[in-house]
């Protein structure tokens, strides 16, 4: 019962930390944005290339798959027979459009992560929120982004390619790695922000030894937090309930209809306030495990409770 109390009030205090500084909301909105316009740059030149054939036919559909993609006959022998699958090898332009898009959706996540991240300290530290002073710093600190975008696509490119080329117990390792590769990055971007080095090897041994420090209470805080959003869930379920009630009482269908679309937009609209509020967390932890200072408004009760350092 403490222990879901504790994650009751982390949850409370990330939350308040957004609620009193409502411009935190739009970075990832505007993160959101930026990237589906610059991807659909990159992407709309290969659907719109010219085949012979109109936008509304499926023959230039076709085409375009078929300028990215080739078709490969494959024939699986078996004890009771052979069967044949057709499966789509990728081609040099579609191989190269790929990593060109992850590439350049890695960078603009760690651009916007940083200056989302960089407000969310000022935040915490007492200061004003601007979404302008949060880019101006993203710039700021272009090559270290840069840098640490495609070290982690690298990474992750890397460790996708072998899953699915090797076998099931090599695809169990990889995921493995993978894992604790994310583990170990999850401090990444405010050490981007702190520290005033660009190597991103040593960018992510910081992260490492910042997690270290908090091992196992970080992941126990973030399920506090899916803790408080599965219980405002379940409360939200009594609105839908009695909704039901009174559209049945009423005999009205019209009624259940708004109920529902009001159920679910209010389920995004708190489903995008708890997913900023977890970033909120990661960066308070990171303020405690890295510098020791206490981040309002959390209290430092509830800190050490929460968050015990390991010596060392």
């Amino acid at each position: 019962m403490n222990k879901l109390q504790r994650s009751w009030i982390l949850f409370k205090c990330s939350v308040s930390v957004v609620l009193q500084n409502k411009k935190l909301l739009v970075f990832p909105i505007l993160s959101f944005v930026c990237t589906f316009v610059i991807l659909a740059f990159v992407v709309t030149p290969v659907a719109f290339q010219r085949t012979g054939y109109h936008l509304n036919q499926g023959q230039h559909w076709k085409a375009v798959g078929g300028s990215l993609f080739m078709a490969k006959t494959v024939v699986a022998h078996a004890r009771d027979g052979s069967t044949s699958m057709t499966r789509l090898n990728p081609k040099p332009m579609a191989i190269g459009i790929g990593a060109t898009v992850y590439l350049v959706a890695m960078f603009l996540a760690t651009f916007f992560n940083v200056a989302f991240f960089h407000q969310i300290l000022q935040a915490l530290r007492g200061g004003s929120v601007s979404v302008r002073a949060g880019l101006q710093f993203a710039i700021s600190r272009l090559q270290a982004i840069f840098l640490w975008s495609l070290f982690a696509g690298l990474i992750g490119l890397l460790i996708k390619t072998l899953e699915e080329r090797l076998e099931v117990v090599g695809q169990i390792v990889l995921r493995i790695v993978g894992t604790a590769w994310s583990l170990a990055s999850v401090f990444v971007i405010p050490v981007l922000i702190v520290e005033p080095g660009s190597n991103p090897i040593n960018v992510l041994r910081k992260s490492a030894s910042t997690l270290k420090k908090t091992w196992g209470e970080s992941l126990a805080g973030y399920v506090g937090l899916q803790f408080g959003g599965f219980l405002v869930f379940g409360v939200s379920l009594l609105f839908l309930v009695g909704a039901a009630f009174a559209s049945a009482a009423l005999k009205s269908g019209a009624l259940m209809g708004v109920a529902v679309v009001l159920w679910i937009f209010g389920l995004l609209a708190f489903g995008y306030l708890t997913n900023v509020a977890s970033q909120v967390y990661r960066c308070a932890l990171y303020v405690f495990a890295a510098e020791g200072n206490i981040p309002q408004p959390y209290s430092n009760e509830l800190l050490q409770m929460a968050w015990k350092t390991k010596n060392g």
